[in-house]
């Protein structure tokens, strides 16, 4: 637990809780703290699935802290500040053994939204705001905003998005795929669980196999990535999740995974 950021458990499904009123906007702090409580749940063999939200009525996360950027002008551009904070956060993620989920209502704008595409799956409310609104400010998304948009929404679509700096909706969202699913902003959080203890039942041994093979075969061909994929499997069916599931399935029980 830190100043910003606290997690709580709902079963194998841990809820971690991103609180910086008003809007919950990422001050550097604010991402060491978070990507440290996430590192620590991945590393926790109870956890099976993560589901990030922002504390408050107003915002998933509303970008970053605004008032830290003159002192970016002094840090590494690779390195300093929400920018370099954020494009950390999403590598670690993106090699992380738990599936994450973004919890997202109202403004997830900016940061929040470089957040939100680090993770692995993302629930809105219908009427949340999404969108990269830094060219307003003269500048460019620097957490994966013109790298991670695009590989969601396509080209045009990001671009419109990054050029105008204008938001949309959760329901647009969801049309675009930036977004897997939406619903009433009542249910957002029980569809957010809902989804996370569907994939605690998931074996970790099976899920990290997925999330590996989507990090890492993305931009590679096609012959490439079934091969790496096939060599996947065969690990997966020699694992004791695999030996398991094939057997509870031929026994007509449900079965139980160890994650190894």
């Amino acid at each position: 637990m830190g100043e910003f950021v606290s997690s709580e458990r709902d079963g194998a499904v841990a809820v971690v809780t991103i609180a910086n009123p008003p809007v919950n906007a990422l001050s550097a702090r604010l991402l060491e703290e978070l990507e440290a409580e996430l590192v620590a749940l991945d590393e926790d063999g109870d956890v099976r699935a993560i589901v990030v939200r922002g504390a408050g009525e107003k915002a998933f996360v509303a970008g970053a802290d605004i008032s830290e950027f003159p002192k970016l002008r002094e840090a590494p551009a690779a390195g300093g500040g929400s920018a370099g904070g954020i494009q950390r956060l999403g590598a670690r993620l993106d090699s992380a053994r738990t599936p994450t989920i973004a919890a997202i209502h109202g403004y997830c704008l900016g940061g929040g939204l470089e957040l939100a595409m680090a993770c692995d799956l993302r629930v809105a409310a219908e009427d949340s705001q999404l969108g990269q609104p830094e060219i307003k400010l003269g500048l460019i998304p620097g957490g994966g905003g013109t790298q991670r948009l695009p590989r969601l929404v396509g080209h045009g679509r990001a671009l419109l998005l990054n050029l105008t700096g204008d938001p949309i909706s959760g329901l647009q969202a969801y049309e675009w795929g930036l977004v897997e699913r939406v619903v009433p902003a009542v249910e957002l959080m029980d569809a957010a669980l809902g989804l996370g203890h569907t994939l605690a039942e998931r074996s970790p041994h099976a899920v990290g196999a997925v999330k590996r093979l989507a990090a890492e075969t993305r931009d590679v061909p096609l012959a490439e990535g079934m091969t790496r994929e096939a060599e996947g499997f065969a690990r997966c069916l020699a694992s004791e999740d695999g030996q398991e599931g094939v057997a509870a399935f031929l026994e007509k029980r449900k079965p139980s995974f160890s994650g190894r």
